[in-house]
């Protein structure tokens, strides 16, 4: 991993509601936690130390899909994130499933509007980085794709 992606972990784990956050990918060890505010560097490295401060968030992201590295499909505006049309409909999109440029792949509310997400490019879903009726601001990964 390099820096840039480390910020942006530290970000999405600040946060989340997560406590605890442990990830190793090949010769990288990283692990993070709240209210201890110690983060383990690279193996190789000394361990930096971080203030955590917590905050309240409605779901945690998946911990393991936040370290994708590939192409991102992100939140245009801040909202609420919803994957399926109603909470007992079928999601748009599931992991593996291939999505053609224009198609629905979530719903963001703001403002009690319901914006549909759109893909902006034809790709295969990898991970989905949200959950159900989350919290998002703009600019936040919500979907690690490959286009096709």
């Amino acid at each position: 991993m390099d820096m840039k992606q480390i910020k942006a972990l530290l970000q999405e784990f600040d946060a989340s509601t997560l406590s605890k956050l442990k990830i190793t990918q090949d010769a990288f060890s990283i692990e993070l936690e709240k209210n201890i505010g110690v983060v383990a560097a690279p193996v190789m490295a000394a361990p930096v130390a971080v203030t955590a401060t917590p905050m309240a968030v409605s779901e945690a992201p998946a911990p393991a899909a936040a370290v994708h590295t590939g192409d991102m499909i992100v939140s245009p505006m801040v909202g609420t994130f919803y994957g399926s049309p109603s909470p007992d409909s079928a999601p748009f999109v599931k992991v593996g499933d291939r999505v053609k440029k224009g198609q629905v792949i979530g719903i963001l509310e703001a403002m009690k509007i319901m914006n549909e997400l759109e893909a902006e490019f034809d790709c295969k879903i990898v991970s989905i980085l949200v959950s159900d009726s989350q919290a998002v601001e703009y600019d936040m990964p919500l979907f690690a794709v490959e286009k096709l």
